[in-house]
């Protein structure tokens, strides 16, 4: 079967979690003699892995040409067509221009490069909504141009092109759910997001759930038919623990890491409250807090409030290569989210045989028995599990051992047959 897929970040330029499950599972569905991937994103570098599918970028795809007759005039223009309300232009003269001419009230004005080509940044920024809907468009277009069974859309970000691209083909569509406003707001849902997820799910033939507890969500926040929505768990791409180059840690002390996005779903706030409390008992011992986000400063304050500077640190983003080695120096790591749809970083970090703790309101905790599961807010059994770990070697060695067993068999290749399953039930 041939999928068209549509996704957002594609690595190696991704900043979380959603292009890494992307490239994951299609690493993982190219290895299924009977799935052939096409991946489309907003904007192709031509950097990307293409050695185990085909990759689109909608900044890449000429819009179509045609003709328009306006009727005050016998003149035709020459215009670049995404659908019959969607003009393009290519600079703030040509704007005006063709701005000027009578046209019907639901025309919209898309800028176009001299190749015919509509802008994308492939980011989060200021015009996000603009280029979802400009992603859309394009997407009617590679629908027509390609041929495929059925179409995946991942995430919200992509439901408006799984749609278009639906629309245009009248193929099912699978949309998955990575994770929801719900999610990355703590509840302070923002009404033009939720409008754009409700619409993907309720226009998907199927919907895929990284967790049951994003399901949960889906079906009692989204009021969408439980019998649509089917869960399949994210794994880890393989990642070596060897290397020639790994830097040594440099100081005799134990090193506690928190390692994501800087912001209120991860719970932040509460590793540091944690580590005071570390720190109160034990001196050899430095907290890393690896990541950036919109809370950054705030945690920054927060530390320095707390009188523990000078046994913390703030890394900012940190590449591939850089998390490697973070993780060759960490002892324990620790994800306090307060809403994780799912949670690859734990995987990762059990794979260099590092003890995880997890919060008990993230999905991998639906899939790991060696890890500790605490509350999110309760800092109080975060700060004894990281103190146990540090101070019972028997105990450090038993998460390490077990939980590297355990990663070992959480394989993309597992997840990828879960959602050909998907596939095969909405082409039956």
């Amino acid at each position: 079967m041939k999928v068209l897929m549509f996704g957002w970040e594609f690595p190696p330029h991704i900043s979380g979690g959603l292009g890494t499950a992307c490239y994951g599972l299609t690493r993982g569905l190219s290895e299924l003699d009977d799935v052939e991937v096409t991946f489309v994103v907003p904007k192709a570098f031509g950097d990307e892995d293409q050695s185990r599918m085909k990759l689109i970028g909608a900044n890449q795809v000429p819009v179509t040409k045609t003709q328009i007759q306006f009727e005050e005039s016998e003149k035709q223009m020459d215009y670049f067509e995404v659908d019959s309300l969607i003009v393009p232009y290519m600079n703030e003269e040509e704007f005006w221009k063709v701005k000027s001419k009578k046209l019907p009230r639901k025309t919209r004005f898309v800028e176009t490069d001299e190749g015919n080509r509509i802008e994308f940044s492939g980011t989060y920024g200021s015009n996000l909504i603009q280029e979802i809907k400009n992603y859309a468009l394009v997407a009617g277009i590679i629908a027509e141009q390609n041929n495929f069974d059925l179409i995946h859309a991942h995430d919200w970000l992509a439901y408006p092109a799984g749609i278009a691209a639906k629309n245009i083909s009248g193929k099912p569509l699978v949309v998955h759910v990575h994770a929801t406003d719900f999610d990355r707001s703590g509840g302070s849902v923002n009404p033009t997001v939720y409008a754009i997820e409700r619409d993907g799910m309720e226009q998907a033939d199927q919907v895929i759930t990284v967790s049951n507890l994003t399901r949960d969500t889906v079906i009692n926040k989204y009021h969408i038919d439980p019998q649509k929505v089917v869960t399949v768990h994210n794994a880890v791409e393989p990642m070596s623990a060897e290397g020639s180059e790994i830097p040594k840690k440099g100081i005799n002390e134990k090193i506690v890491t928190f390692l994501g996005r800087i912001t209120l779903q991860k719970g932040p706030e509460y590793f540091i409250e944690a580590a005071k409390m570390v720190l109160q008992k034990m001196n050899n011992v430095r907290f890393v807090m690896a990541g950036s986000g919109d809370l950054q400063e705030q945690m920054i304050a927060r530390v320095a409030r707390l009188g523990i500077a000078d046994r913390f640190h703030f890394t900012g983003f940190l590449k591939a290569n850089d998390i490697s080695y973070l993780f060759h120096m960490t002892d324990v790591f620790v994800m306090p989210s307060v809403s994780e749809p799912f949670g690859i970083v734990p995987l990762e970090a059990m794979q260099f045989n590092v003890p995880v703790i997890i919060s008990n309101q993230s999905g991998v905790s639906e899939v790991l028995e060696h890890a500790i599961k605490i509350d999110f807010w309760d800092t109080h059994a975060m700060a004894d599990s990281i103190y146990g770990i540090l101070n019972y070697p028997s105990l450090s060695e038993h998460f390490k051992q077990e939980g590297k067993t355990e990663v070992d068999g959480l394989r993309w290749i597992n997840s990828a047959k879960n959602v050909r399953k998907v596939y095969e039930s909405v082409l039956t």
